[in-house]
């Protein structure tokens, strides 16, 4: 069994919450409260900030041209795919580019994006693909569960755009690379490491759901 299964079939659990969650389910029903929308894309747009820092870092601990480049590319996706994506949306709200950047994460992005930062300094190179793995595939997983699960639902006006983008082809191939990148970065590896990416994976799983449920909730710092 190839080590990116095993960690699919570990964290089902935490993704069946996390992809019929009700945020999730009110983007693919149309129904989801734009204020609930607004509070995601703001603190999403902070998150992919240093989401894509992590690329920067996996593209300085490569060893070839090739996945150095593969990284870049992603980078490049995330800064000016993803995050246009986010700006076009808070354009239709009257939120400006500035407002975006100046917004305060919550403790649980924070939380979540240290986490990840702290690998990416700390950590080798599949203990970075291991930690910011479960975004990018879950983000895919989620994509494609709405089209099927709600036919139209990547047609929907305010919606369907954000449905389209993570539900593509072309952001498949993306999260494909990825946990392809894995498999091989993880042919040999002892039973202890193999363990400590497993964590890894599990931790920011986690926060993925947790991450969902605060932009729902509206969970933000107590004072």
């Amino acid at each position: 069994m190839k080590f990116s299964q095993l960690l699919y079939d570990n964290v089902q659990e935490i993704w069946e919450k996390t992809h019929h969650h009700p945020f999730i389910n009110g983007l693919g029903a149309g129904n989801l409260s734009v204020e609930y929308f607004i509070r995601y894309m703001k603190q999403d747009y902070i998150f992919l900030i240093d989401y894509a820092k992590l690329f920067a870092f996996a593209s300085a601990k490569a060893t070839d041209l090739e996945t150095m480049g593969a990284f870049a590319k992603l980078l490049n996706e995330t800064l000016h795919g993803e995050m246009e994506l986010h700006r076009q949306y808070a354009a239709k709200f009257s939120i400006t580019n500035e407002q975006l950047v100046a917004t305060r994460a919550t403790p649980i992005n924070l939380a979540y994006t240290r986490y990840m930062l702290t690998v990416a300094q700390n950590g080798s190179l599949a203990e970075l693909v291991s930690a910011l793995l479960p975004c990018m595939w879950s983000y895919w997983e989620i994509g494609k569960m709405l089209v099927a699960n709600y036919p139209g639902s990547d047609e929907h006006p305010l919606y369907g755009e954000w449905i389209r983008m993570y539900s593509s082809e072309e952001f498949g191939s993306l999260a494909t690379w990825l946990i392809d990148l894995l498999d091989k970065l993880t042919e040999g590896k002892p039973k202890r490491e193999l363990q400590e990416l497993e964590q890894h994976f599990l931790t920011t799983s986690r926060y993925e759901y947790m991450f969902w449920n605060m932009v729902y909730k509206g969970d933000d710092w107590p004072v």
